[in-house]
């Protein structure tokens, strides 16, 4: 499918201010800012990174907003010029670094709303990433709600079927689903996704640190989502060519070309930035143990914090493979392996998942 998915949506008239003017700050600004920007991120036990459309425009998918974005030439009656499909879209700089800062234990969480599938075949871990606005690489029964991630992209949006059938068994001898199979990716008037926008929202207000890449943060509730952090007391970080909603509430601005400041950034931090070779699918991050002790410790303090007559009884909900979602989903994600027309491989650190896979 062509990156301009966009013609497939519905109508919609506002679509936020396009054709801002970029920013650019000196080379000597951008230096100055790295240096404070790997001092925050060190300093950070949770740090939470947003991510919109200018962080995939080095891998040739054009943006929304920007002076030659899909609807910036939309308004002026121009229509864009696009020579690259997702299944050929390669992970930029900066998916790949942010895999890096993950492993490296420097990223806890990450709020994707883009939906060309870079993070997923970049390697970021699922179970650390939430895709607020679907993802093309992904189709999802109508009826038990289970995904299959394919491994070339869907040919449908705004939720329609794929024409695919769900086959998965269902539990106690019922026979096959037979559920339809429908594209994720959200229409202009679509809900987010609950389990991702909460768990979204609840890392957000626990962390130390948002950093926010690549968006004008126009669309909400996505955009409203790095403001939890500084009602937590934590910090905003703002890396985009043109201004923000909420940069008023930003720490640090850095107007440059974000995988340029990622990379930077990545030798401040002395880190290698991975190179890409196929599509890795990992299911779950090496720090998944670690982090949900720390959540269950941060309920706990809430919780003893609380006068004893109003303590609410809250269930502590997990961040691992099978347990971090807040809405129940019937059954687990589910890799597609048949009829591939390209590899996605696992990555050496999720060999211990082959057998559910």
């Amino acid at each position: 499918m062509s990156v301009n998915y966009a013609a497939g949506l519905s109508p919609c008239d506002n679509k936020g201010k396009c054709g801002v003017p970029e920013i650019f700050n000196t080379s000597e600004e951008v230096e100055s800012k790295l240096d404070i920007l790997a001092e925050l991120i060190r300093g950070s036990e949770h740090t939470v990174v947003h991510c919109g459309a200018g962080i995939s425009t080095a891998a040739g998918i054009p943006d929304f907003r920007g002076p030659r974005g899909i609807w910036t030439l939309e308004k002026q009656g121009i229509k864009p010029e696009v020579n690259i499909s997702f299944n050929d879209a390669i992970p930029t700089l900066t998916h790949r670094s942010l895999v890096a800062m993950e492993r490296a234990g420097f990223v806890q969480y990450l709020v994707n709303q883009n939906i060309d599938g870079l993070h997923l075949r970049a390697g970021f871990p699922i179970n650390r990433y939430a895709d607020l606005h679907g993802n093309i690489f992904i189709e999802q029964c109508d009826t038990c709600a289970r995904e299959v991630i394919q491994d070339s992209a869907v040919k449908s949006v705004g939720q329609k079927s794929t024409g695919a059938i769900c086959n998965l068994d269902r539990p106690k001898g019922r026979g096959v689903c037979r559920g339809k199979m429908r594209d994720t990716i959200l229409d202009w008037e679509a809900s987010l996704p609950d389990k991702f926008l909460l768990r979204s929202e609840k890392h957000c207000k626990v962390s130390q640190l948002s950093l926010c890449l690549g968006s004008t943060l126009q669309i909400v509730p996505a955009g409203n989502l790095p403001l939890f952090t500084t009602k937590a007391g934590g910090k905003i970080v703002i890396v985009n060519l043109q201004p923000t909603r909420i940069d008023k509430e930003a720490d640090l601005i850095i107007n440059y070309w974000v995988d340029e400041v990622m990379v930077g950034l990545m030798k401040r931090l002395q880190l290698t930035i991975p190179e890409y070779i196929k599509p890795q699918l990992v299911m779950k991050s090496r720090h998944t143990d670690s982090l949900n002790v720390r959540w269950k410790s941060y309920y706990n303090a809430i919780n003893a914090n609380k006068p004893q007559s109003k303590r609410r009884k809250r269930r502590f909900t997990s961040d691992s493979d099978s347990e971090c979602e807040y809405i129940p989903s019937l059954h687990p994600r589910h890799v597609n392996t048949e009829n591939s027309k390209s590899e996605i491989s696992k990555s050496p650190e999720d060999e211990s998942e082959k057998k559910k896979y």
